[in-house]
């Protein structure tokens, strides 16, 4: 399907024990990676930097971030459309992060939570392989 594309920073955030972190956003039901939208003249890095904090209160500094490439998908929440996501991945400690701003709920996860769970497109078709390949 071709459709108008959304472009985002998204980030593949695992813990200590190889868990990876999906939310939630008010008024979704799907779990996704954290992340959004680019603002002018920010790259793709301090988008991600600026959003983990605004998101989950996470403090990442941008070139902390390691890139793992761009990825395609439709869109979880805007039917028609596609998300073009830069991907970073981090690790954090769970105990750092929480629900805030448009965040719902917060979810760390294992491989075999994957078929319980309504997760984006994008998660299911690239993200959570790359933490757990």
């Amino acid at each position: 399907m071709t459709g108008p594309r959304i472009h985002v920073s998204a980030a593949v955030i695992t813990d200590a024990e190889g868990r990876v972190l999906v939310v939630r956003k008010h008024g979704t039901s799907v779990f996704m990676q954290p992340g959004g939208k680019p603002e002018p003249g920010e790259s793709a890095a301090e988008a991600l930097a600026r959003e983990l904090k605004e998101e989950i209160g996470l403090d990442v500094d941008p070139g902390a971030l390691e890139p793992l490439g761009s990825f395609e998908s439709d869109a979880a929440n805007e039917p028609g459309h596609r998300v073009v996501a830069e991907t970073f991945r981090v690790s954090a400690d769970p105990g750092t992060v929480s629900a805030q701003a448009e965040i719902a709920e917060l979810r760390w996860i294992t491989p075999d939570e994957v078929p319980t769970l309504a997760l984006a497109p994008l998660s299911l078709d690239f993200l959570l392989a790359l933490a757990w390949d």
